[in-house]
């Protein structure tokens, strides 16, 4: 089974336990190997190979996570790890989607949302009413695949003008096949698969290629599972689809990758180097986490847990297939969370395009 789908299995089946404490001592790294990459962010990156530990202590407890399946995998790995240092702090992590999880966390019902988007202004109006103040944490940099069937012998390349065409509302019950897309693609059905509309993947999607979140034609086969996706698309030579880039990875046997044309001619593939280098857009994103304010003064293992999470994060993401952020916007959220630093640097937009992450917070932390 692959890891990711043994990662979430494990995660709907067991709760984590966990153990923490964290002083603020800085901890230091066994071996660091650096490699250096230009980044859309447009600083370098450094890859930590070893975990590292914050100084550990008598501390206990359960912190709840809910949110993102894009974001799931990484958090999971990080609490794997987590665990083998802190055996006695449970972290459950479901999967509600990046717009239930935010559902969940504006209501008190977590301490964590996993999200594949940045907090939009109607959760923060939720969050607001129900008196719950945040802290946003990018951790991770993703890309959006649009897959085909394997036996799609005629989809290479598709531009974002033809994605629009496929997906903007005006489609639905009008663009119905292929060659409605392109003249000399086949007279076929045109059948399309995607996240639900409660994922953060749609909605990044949406403000991407349609141009509005949550805008779409409603005429598609949705799932918050990305596992019941690639097997819609893998069983349907009609079919096209999306979703992150590292459940491509897992199942890239029985999917076909689409390159995109962001208008300049230009047709790229998904890659960690396309993504990471800003070559591949529109579909490249950030990952975050949002972490209840109140709680971090209630239940000490969050803290503790926060700063594994940041620490750790640069090593863990790769494990789990994403890209991993630069240190320099890794440190930054650290200090964002040290400074009890709530709202979001997105200010309630929602999906994003074309973000710089570090400017964002360096901004910020002036």
């Amino acid at each position: 089974m692959s890891k990711i789908r043994s990662i979430l299995f494990m995660a709907l089946a067991f709760s984590l336990v966990l153990a923490a404490c964290a002083p603020a001592a800085t901890p230091t790294p066994e071996k660091v190997v650096e490699t250096v990459t230009v980044v859309q962010t447009q600083v370098v990156e450094k890859v930590v190979e070893t975990i590292i530990t914050p100084t550990p202590g008598p501390v206990e407890g359960t912190i709840l996570v809910d949110g993102s399946s894009t974001v799931a995998p990484i958090t999971i790995a990080v609490a794997e790890e987590f665990q083998k240092q802190y055996p006695e702090v449970r972290v459950p992590v479901g999967i509600s989607g990046t717009g239930g999880g935010f559902k969940k966390f504006c209501a008190g019902e977590t301490d964590i949302s996993d999200a594949s988007r940045p907090i939009k202004e109607s959760e923060v109006e939720l969050c607001k009413k129900n008196g719950i103040e945040y802290i946003e944490l990018p951790v991770a940099f993703d890309g959006l695949a649009v897959l085909v069937n394997p036996s799609n012998d005629f989809v290479s390349c598709l531009t974002v003008e033809e994605l629009k065409k496929m997906w903007e509302p005006a489609a639905e019950g009008t663009i119905t096949k292929w060659n409605q897309i392109r003249a000399d693609f086949p007279n076929q059905p045109l059948t399309l698969y995607g996240p639900g509309v409660d994922s953060g993947t749609y909605d990044y999607f949406t403000q991407a290629i349609v141009g509005k979140e949550g805008e779409s034609r409603g005429d598609f086969l949705p799932s918050e599972d990305d596992n019941v996706l690639v097997q819609g698309i893998a069983g349907d030579p009609n079919a096209l689809g999306f979703f992150g880039l590292a459940y491509y990875e897992e199942n890239k046997d029985k999917l076909k990758l689409v390159a995109i044309d962001a208008g300049d001619g230009n047709c790229v593939l998904p890659s960690n180097e396309t993504v990471a280098n800003g070559t591949y857009q529109p579909l490249s994103r950030p990952l975050f986490i949002y972490v209840n304010r109140q709680r971090v003064d209630q239940k000490d293992e969050i803290s503790t847990f926060i700063a594994f999470y940041l620490q750790n994060a640069g090593k863990l993401v790769l494990d789990v297939g994403y890209i991993p952020l630069t240190p320099e916007i890794y440190q930054l959220a650290q200090q964002r969370y040290d400074k009890r630093k709530t709202g979001s640097i997105f200010e309630g937009l929602g999906s994003t395009v074309g973000v710089s992450l570090a400017d964002l917070l360096a901004k910020e932390s002036q």
